[in-house]
C-alpha cells in the first residue's frame, strides 16, 4: 500500500482502513512480536499497543513507507521497550531482595547478639554447680557419664543439675524462646 504522505494520512483517519490494516496485519505482527519476546499474550498487548497509538494520534502520524513496513517497525520498537522493562524490573527485584536479605540478616543479627546477651547474663544467674555442668554438657558437649566422672558426681546428680538448669533458663529466656528455636532449627 504504497501512498504518498496525505493519502497515507486520510488511509489512517479512515474507521474502514484502520480495520482492514488491523484484520490484515494483526496475525503476522503477532507472530512477529512474539519471535521477540516469547509470551503469546504479551505479544498480543504489543501489536494492539501499536494499534491504539496509530489511532490516537492517526492526525499527527507521517507514514513515509508503507503502512506495513512502519507497523513491524512500531512493534520491533514496542517489544524492544516492553523487554527493556523487564531487565529493569528483574534488576530491581534482585536489588531488593538483596537489600532485604542484607536487612533480614542485621536484624537476625541483633538478635542473636541480644540472645546472647541474655544467655550470658542468665547463666551467670544459675547456681556455680548447675552453671558449670550445663557449661560442660552444651558447650563442651560432654556426656552426662564423662561431667559426673570429671566432677565426681553421680550420673543423677548431673541429670538433676541439668534439669533444673534448663528449667531456670527457661524462665529467664521464655521471651527468646521462638528465636532459639529458629536458631536451632536453621543449624
Amino acid at each position: 500500500m504504497e501512498m504518498d504522505t496525505g493519502a497515507k494520512a486520510r488511509h489512517i483517519e479512515s474507521i474502514a482502513n484502520y480495520e482492514h490494516a488491523f484484520k490484515t496485519n494483526f496475525k503476522g505482527l503477532h507472530a512477529y512480536a512474539y519471535t521477540l519476546i516469547k509470551d503469546d499474550v504479551m505479544a498480543e498487548e504489543m501489536v494492539q499497543n501499536v494499534f491504539y497509538k496509530l489511532w490516537k494520534n492517526r492526525e499527527s502520524i507521517q507514514i513515509t513507507e508503507s503502512l506495513t513496513a512502519y507497523l513491524y517497525r512500531s512493534v520491533y520498537h514496542e517489544s524492544l521497550n516492553y523487554l527493556k522493562h523487564l531487565k529493569v524490573k528483574a534488576a530491581y527485584q534482585t536489588y531488593a531482595a538483596r537489600n532485604m536479605e542484607t536487612a533480614n540478616n542485621s536484624t537476625e543479627r541483633i538478635k542473636l547478639r541480644d540472645l546472647q546477651a541474655k544467655l550470658d547474663v542468665a547463666l551467670k544467674e544459675l547456681p556455680e554447680q548447675c552453671r558449670t555442668i550445663f557449661q560442660m554438657s552444651r558447650f563442651e558437649e560432654l556426656k552426662y557419664m564423662e561431667i559426673a566422672e570429671r566432677l565426681g558426681l553421680s550420673i543423677k546428680t548431673v541429670e538433676n543439675q541439668m534439669g533444673k538448669a534448663l528449667k531456670l533458663l527457661r524462665l529467664k529466656l521464655v521471651d527468646f524462646l521462638p528465636a532459639i528455636l529458629l536458631l536451632l532449627l536453621n543449624i
